[in-house]
């Protein structure tokens, strides 16, 4: 294994980010003598990123750390586009307004991860759209589009992949590539941006941009991309049973966030511990040789050291408290996650499956009855057996809700309203 003399690289494959690097002698030497700046670009096609970007966020975050300048780059311009990479079908197009409402929403989470401000280095939050949506079409093929070559970019494995599965290809997203070159050369020359990161399903794209700063005269620019992460089992990063671990707070309880680390599965532990936390490596160490009912403890470890990144060293402990009260007491914690139900209603009766597809506990009613017919559905910690069951007011404890839970793990407060 190759040792490397900045701290940036050295924390990277120490903590196993590393899945490419582009000319690695030569970033590593610019790494050790002066301050660099590096980016990675995140495309607003929802509210909020979830749990499968945060490898991404701490790349940056560990780039700041050992001493350099970050940029989050918000897609704000070739979010309007769309990254065509290894998808099978084009994405919907969204409204400027939709763009621009998913931005402001995505950037309260990097100040948990980065210092923002106009020190040297500092990160820095920019919009692509400041450049992009400015473009004379014609003097844009004229001066950038001169500089690619078509029969390379269908060699892409990200475009290879799509055509020879026989779908269409966009001439819109055929460009998505040349734009996120193109934002690479303008972080170059507007605030000396020499690195781009990425996942490893960016490499190409990467690339791309460092040709065209070569073409373009910029100094020399570099790639560094973090391997795609899944789960042992092979599931996605960011996914659960009930859908996206997004991060932010309004579209995820700081508890269900927890919960999803809680529940990694034991191989993923010390993987994950060096990945998503920023505890010292002699003690992911140590955490990761533990092994047996201790396992437990350590993945206990690693939900709240997660959590408290992102929501607060607070809002993890009592997320934390909350999963200990709820599956070491039995009791009913006013930190579940909630949903409130009109009283009206819940004095009519609210159908079991309905309530559940409402509590977030299935997608469907089709689903939240396969949850019952497999015996996985309980109100109040009592098992219900009976898809057709209503649940109403006489349901309400003396705590003024009801539980209703999922399986061992997902449990819901409902509240009268």
């Amino acid at each position: 294994m190759k040792k490397f003399k900045s701290d940036f690289l050295h924390t990277m494959q120490e903590r196993g980010f590393i899945h490419q690097i582009s000319d690695e002698s030569d970033l590593d030497d610019l790494l050790t003598k002066e301050t660099v700046t590096a980016y990675i670009g995140f495309d607003p096609t929802a509210p909020s990123l979830h749990a499968g970007s945060l490898i991404q966020i701490m790349m940056l975050h560990w780039f700041q750390a050992t001493g350099h300048r970050a940029i989050s780059l918000m897609g704000g311009g070739t979010g309007m586009v769309g990254d065509p990479s290894f998808k099978d079908e084009a994405r919907q197009l969204m409204t400027i307004e939709t763009i621009e409402n998913n931005i402001a929403s995505i950037k309260k989470v990097f100040s948990n991860y980065l210092n923002y401000g106009d020190g040297p280095k500092d990160a820095l939050m920019i919009n692509n759209a400041d450049w992009l949506r400015s473009i004379n079409y014609l003097e844009f093929l004229r001066d950038v589009g001169r500089y690619f070559s078509v029969n390379r970019m269908l060699s892409f494995d990200s475009v290879k992949t799509r055509l020879e599965r026989e779908h269409s290809l966009s001439f819109l997203e055929f460009n998505y590539m040349i734009l996120q070159a193109y934002d690479f050369v303008e972080l170059a020359k507007r605030y000396g941006c020499r690195l781009q990161m990425g996942g490893s399903d960016q490499w190409g794209n990467i690339i791309n941009g460092i040709d065209l700063g070569h073409r373009m005269g910029t100094p020399q620019l570099y790639a560094l991309t973090s391997p795609l992460l899944t789960t042992s089992s092979g599931a996605k990063m960011g996914k659960s049973a009930t859908g996206a671990v997004w991060l932010n707070a309004d579209m995820l309880s700081a508890y269900d966030f927890w919960q999803y680390w809680r529940n990694t599965e034991d191989a993923d532990v010390p993987r994950f511990l060096k990945l998503y936390t920023t505890l010292p490596m002699s003690e992911v160490g140590r955490l990761s040789t533990l092994a047996g009912s201790e396992i437990n403890e350590v993945k206990k470890i690693l939900a709240t050291e997660i959590t408290a990144i992102l929501h607060g060293r607070a809002a993890a402990e009592e997320a934390a408290e909350t999963a200990r009260k709820t599956f070491e007491e039995g009791a009913i914690a006013d930190n579940l996650p909630s949903i409130e139900v009109p009283t009206g209603e819940l004095e009519a009766g609210v159908g079991l499956l309905n309530l559940m597809v409402r509590a977030g506990l299935a997608a469907s009613n089709g689903e939240a009855r396969r949850h019952v017919q497999g015996g996985a559905v309980r109100i109040n910690d009592k098992a219900v057996a009976d898809e057709r069951t209503a649940v109403g007011t006489g349901e309400v404890t003396t705590d003024g809700v009801i539980k209703l839970s999922l399986g061992k793990k997902k449990h819901i407060l409902v509240r009268p309203a």
